[in-house]
């Protein structure tokens, strides 16, 4: 689905239905039939069959049902030492992407991703597309383990509904393979197709390797906030970095 697409679901039942499917991240079909209408399988069953008709929600062979987000598929790269691949993330991904979020920022030198993955600890769902934000994550893979991530999110307001933040980061032994720049290029494709016209992320300036990671793809410094980071029990100004798309 599209990101900026307004959710109209013309009937409660339809909306109730998308909104445990969305809060949930993904679900088996039965137990949201029993959980949201015991004694309407029917009614449960057409439901759904009109989510993924207008393309709200979409069903897994074993019966899954999750959001259906609008993304192209897996792309595969190969390198001399190994091969990786940038695919969009579904569900199961969660706990590697935490996984290696929690590897790349244990340095304390990316505030943000470290809070997105607080929050992905916190929710238990990857992916997020409701009224009030738009959540997109693509992984690499080697070996099909999780070894770095992009981040893209947005809050559903209007007045910054051409903006999205990003977090983008791959752990420490993929790291000078190329993964972060495709990584940083599947993260802006998507975001441009999906109508943002701004993607910003903040760094604290003792980060040198994101600062100048960005730099070389384009990325501008746009303010710099004086102190506004702790780490270790040193005051670091943060580094505002935008591009536009």
């Amino acid at each position: 689905m599209h990101s900026s697409q307004r959710l109209e679901f013309e009937h409660s039942d339809r909306e109730a239905i998308y909104s445990y499917v969305e809060r949930s991240g993904s679900i088996d079909r039965d137990e949201a039939q029993k959980e949201l209408l015991p004694h309407d399988p029917g009614g449960f069953r057409h439901h759904v069959a009109i989510l993924k008709r207008n393309g709200y929600l979409e069903e897994a062979e074993d019966g899954t049902l999750s959001v259906a987000i609008e993304v192209n598929g897996a792309e595969e790269f190969s390198g001399d030492e190994f091969s990786f691949e940038v695919r969009p993330a579904n569900q199961s991904d969660l706990s590697g992407i935490v996984g290696a979020i929690r590897q790349v920022v244990q340095q304390g030198r990316y505030i943000v991703a470290e809070s997105v993955a607080q929050e992905l600890d916190h929710q238990d769902v990857l992916l997020r597309q409701n009224e009030l934000e738009s959540r997109m994550f693509f992984v690499a893979t080697v070996n099909d383990e999780v070894v770095g991530w992009v981040h893209v999110h947005s809050p559903e307001l209007e007045k910054l509904s051409h903006t999205a933040e990003l977090t983008v980061g791959v752990i420490d032994e993929y790291r000078g393979n190329g993964l972060g720049s495709h990584l940083l290029e599947r993260g802006l494709e998507w975001a441009a197709s999906n109508g943002y016209e701004k993607v910003y992320q903040s760094v604290p300036a003792t980060n040198d390797a994101a600062a100048e990671f960005l730099e070389q793809h384009g990325w501008g410094t746009e303010a710099i906030r004086r102190d506004h980071y702790r780490i270790d029990g040193e005051y670091v100004d943060e580094l505002m970095m935008a591009i536009e798309i």
